[in-house]
């Protein structure tokens, strides 16, 4: 079993800080695994919303959860929306001590329901699969390949590997979207993903796809707004700075798990992989993703200008900028364009992320990043982006 430490720290810092914790991430990423590894001091009592027994066991849910001390855990807690009122009832009774960790697949609706109903009472962990600060850095490949959903990155082979991660797509679209109360047909959402696999690492053009789905712009909007709410899609926001030059306003889609994104685009094997048109895309979605799986993307952004000059993600903009750049080639070289980045964007350090095996300094302010190296760089990336 792969320890996901920092991720128990997290949460066990909210579950101490706060009387109610969701933990929020796509399905089968593995929430229920790390909530049955929690130990604490009182008893912890789990409630699976899926199993009919245990929904039973809640049909007078403020007698059955009121009486209870130490942890409850409700898994699955969008089959029951209406305990979101029966959980504020609970925790603001003045000698209820009993602490609650709610699991979901992540939607826009369970986060305005939960935020609406248990605000000022509530923390939030956000979770996704496995990344290279819980894996060693010599699998980063075999990470890369399959994703992070630990039943695809664990599987005996890459055609077991692949097969799962067709068969979650398939699922996610005829099962969970439906649960999470959205009613789009299968198909046409399948389209509008594998779409998105296309233009993965590009500017978002809402025309462009309303015309390839037959849709109206709003339609499209609608469908990667879902997609994004599930967590199985980012949006990139563009930064802005007050320079005469002409910015790109649009967000930059990507598809947050690698091996997602290969399933999408029928890449199998490694040898698939470095061959196909979009590995580069690939590699830095990857590769964004491991940073902002530690950093968080609360001020994470990309800059562009219809000039030409770009920056492939920008962190802490109202601090000490730091800039990043991806490059699937061991042959790493600056830019004019990373130049321009540095002195319009005022960047503290600009980091050049790759597969090669060495890191070193370029100049001052500009730095290689070897993909072995990079998490351990990261805690000092991580205070840098808090101050």
């Amino acid at each position: 079993m792969i320890k996901r430490f920092d991720l128990l720290q997290k949460l066990n810092a909210s579950i101490h800080e706060n009387p109610v914790t969701a933990l929020l991430g796509p399905r089968q990423c593995g929430k229920t695994t790390i909530a049955q590894t929690i130990r604490t001091p009182s008893p912890v009592h789990y409630y699976d919303l899926e199993n009919p027994a245990d929904r039973s066991g809640l049909t007078n849910p403020l007698t059955a959860l009121g009486n209870y001390d130490g942890l409850v855990v409700l898994d699955e807690i969008q089959r029951m929306p209406e305990l979101y009122e029966i959980l504020r009832v609970l925790v603001d009774g003045a000698s209820h001590e009993a602490r609650y960790l709610i699991l979901g697949s992540a939607s826009p609706r369970i986060i305005r329901d939960v935020s609406e109903t248990l605000a000022g009472r509530i923390g939030f962990v956000d979770m996704g699969g496995f990344h290279l600060g819980e894996i060693s850095s010599d699998n980063w490949e075999k990470l890369w390949l399959r994703g992070g959903f630990p039943r695809s990155y664990l599987s005996k082979n890459e055609d077991s590997s692949f097969r799962w991660r067709d068969n979650f797509a398939r699922t996610f679209l005829e099962r969970d979207l439906r649960q999470l109360g959205f009613s789009i047909h299968p198909e046409s959402m399948r389209r509008f993903w594998i779409m998105i696999a296309h233009y993965h690492g590009q500017v978002w053009n809402a025309a462009e796809f309303a015309r390839s789905l037959g849709r109206d712009e709003k339609t499209a909007r609608n469908y990667l707004d879902i997609l994004s709410g599930a967590l199985v899609v980012r949006k990139l926001r563009p930064w802005h700075v007050n320079i005469k030059k002409r910015q790109v306003k649009s967000p930059k889609i990507y598809i947050r798990d690698s091996g997602i994104l290969h399933s999408l685009l029928s890449i199998r094997t490694r040898r698939d992989l470095l061959s196909h048109i979009k590995a580069g895309a690939s590699w830095e979605g990857f590769a964004l993703e491991q940073i902002l799986s530690v950093t968080g993307d609360r001020d994470a952004y990309f800059w562009s200008t219809h000039g030409g000059a770009e920056l492939d993600l920008l962190l802490n903009p109202e601090g000490a900028r730091l800039g990043f750049e991806f490059k699937f080639t061991d042959n790493v070289r600056t830019t004019k364009s990373m130049r321009i980045a540095i002195e319009d964007l005022g960047l503290k350090h600009l980091y050049i992320i790759h597969p090669g095996v060495r890191s070193y300094q370029i100049d001052s302010n500009i730095s290689t990043l070897s993909i072995f190296n990079l998490m351990s760089t990261l805690t000092d990336i991580r205070r840098f982006s808090e101050n």
